[in-house]
């Protein structure tokens, strides 16, 4: 049992975290309109900065990718990786977007041809609403993802440092007390970011399930299940949050991807499988050669209805996306020791884009086949229930009682993964970078984003889910940068020795 008094870091962000909770279970509206607010305001004056940022971080993954600094292994010499790459990619990909893929699939496509439908001919706003589909889950998400983890593990592995924002500040800039101040602002604003970030991507999956679930058992109303499921998910992650990384992460995320690989495969051959692919290879390709210019795109010329809408989606995704950087990328940098930083960015920025494209491809597909073949009943599911949307989808193909469970199966198993990697990762910055943080701080952070995602169900709207997860990350929107920095300080600091 672990007898170490617990850190004022650790103290100080349960508490905040706790009182976070607190306030969305008594006032969740309250919560969500405060944060619908001040996150509009942010994207109006700063929505610039921030694509120019997330742009940024693409290019210094390409360039750190193809450099000198490539052959660079995060950690000694002759380090070797703790995980096959089968496996690693797998708990990657899991931590990092699971359930969204299972809920967005399908829906986020279609949604975006209602609006584009309006500003040109149907084969056309098709075509953009998915090349905008993989601009949102794509190169630039991952390379978000894949520069913090990268630093992270730099610092951790190759400089001897703590799993933890702070640690490349202390390790460029020095031990100054204004350092070390920063450094511990740092540490807090990542827990903040990570446990928010989480409760909203807890409760999307709880919505998701419970639709799916009421459909399967004939329940009319599925927020009567609201409570059973999240109650089921709670008992589910305290489970491996208790146990080895290794041991319950895991298996849990390879059994989660085993299922959504076999549902993806499943649908493209018993689907239009032409017509998909056609609709892959074409979009990949208008992906490939549009998105670095894209992703300097702001719509600040457009009408207010198309800003609305990148700034409810495009901008929301990349700062959701930085919401989760620090959990994600700690996580990330926790699993890929040994790893040369040319593997490591291909690894985490490559292969899960490709399985991305491949999903909404598929998904994103199917949607448009019955939207723009067939009778067109998939929008206006999607325009009526988000939720519905993979499910009604599935419902028009052989054995969908069986597909319908297995998707429900697995967002069950993509929100546990999720959850027992950042209750595992919370509790290491609580525990001052402690790469095997003990069961009972882990089992505790697991209680607290049990309360947030709560709080999260108690708002019941998703956009007021995403506007809280993005006040959450907009600090990290100037953090990521003096991260780069530091890393950049360091590598230049090594080649010259």
């Amino acid at each position: 049992m672990d007898r170490k008094s617990p850190s004022p870091l650790l103290i100080i962000a349960l508490t905040l975290s706790a009182a976070i909770a607190a306030w969305g279970i008594a006032d969740p509206h309250g919560l969500g309109r405060l944060a619908t607010a001040a996150v509009e305001t942010q994207f109006s004056s700063r929505g610039w900065f921030i694509m120019l940022e997330v742009s940024g971080l693409l290019f210094v993954a390409i360039y750190l990718a193809f450099s000198r600094f490539g052959d660079i292994r995060l950690g000694t010499d002759t380090s070797e990786p703790e995980f096959s790459t089968p496996v690693w990619i797998a708990m990657l990909f899991a931590a990092g977007m699971g359930v969204g893929l299972l809920f967005y699939g399908t829906a986020e496509p279609l949604t975006h041809f209602e609006l584009l439908q309006n500003y040109s001919d149907d084969a056309e706003a098709a075509s953009h609403a998915m090349f905008v589909t993989y601009l949102n889950w794509g190169f630039h998400a991952w390379a978000i993802y894949g520069i913090v983890a990268l630093v992270i593990a730099y610092f951790a592995y190759r400089k001897g440092r703590a799993l933890l924002l702070s640690a490349p500040l202390l390790a460029a800039l020095g031990e100054a007390r204004w350092v070390k101040a920063l450094g511990w602002v740092f540490d807090l604003l990542s827990i903040v970011a990570i446990a928010v970030g989480l409760a909203g991507s807890m409760a999307m999956g709880v919505f998701q399930i419970q639709t799916g679930v009421a459909g399967l058992i004939g329940v009319e109303q599925p927020d009567r299940l609201t409570l059973p499921i999240f109650g089921a998910l709670c008992i589910a992650f305290i489970i491996p949050l208790r146990r080895d990384l290794g041991d319950g992460m895991a298996l849990l995320s390879n059994a989660a991807m085993l299922i959504a690989v076999g549902l993806m495969i499943y649908l493209l051959i018993f689907g239009p499988t032409s017509y998909v692919m056609d609709d892959i290879v074409s979009g990949f390709g208008r992906y490939l050669f549009g998105v670095l210019p894209a992703g300097f795109s702001t719509a600040g010329f457009f009408d207010q209805k198309i800003v609305n809408w990148f700034h409810s989606w495009t901008l929301n995704y990349m700062i959701w996306w930085l919401a989760w950087s620090p959990f994600v990328g700690i996580f990330i940098a926790r699993i890929s020791r040994g790893r040369t930083i040319r593997e490591f960015l291909i690894g985490v920025i490559v292969t899960p884009t490709l399985f991305s494209i491949l999903w909404f491809g598929i998904f994103g597909g199917l949607g448009f086949f019955d939207t723009l073949r067939q009778d067109g009943t998939l929008a206006a599911v999607n325009a009526e229930n988000l939720d519905a949307t993979t499910f009604a989808l599935l419902e028009k193909f052989p054995l969908d009682g069986l597909t319908r469970t297995a998707t429900v199966l697995a967002a069950f198993l993509f929100v546990v993964t999720s959850v027992v990697s950042a209750g595992f990762t919370l509790a290491m910055i609580g525990a001052g970078g402690d790469e095997n943080p003990s069961p009972r701080i882990r089992t505790i952070w697991g209680g607290i984003l049990g309360a947030l995602g709560l709080a999260m169900i108690l708002v019941g709207d998703i956009g007021l889910v995403r506007s809280i997860i993005a006040l959450s990350a907009i600090a990290f929107v100037f953090i990521v940068p003096v991260l780069v920095v530091c890393l950049f300080k360091s590598l230049t600091k090594e080649e010259n020795a």
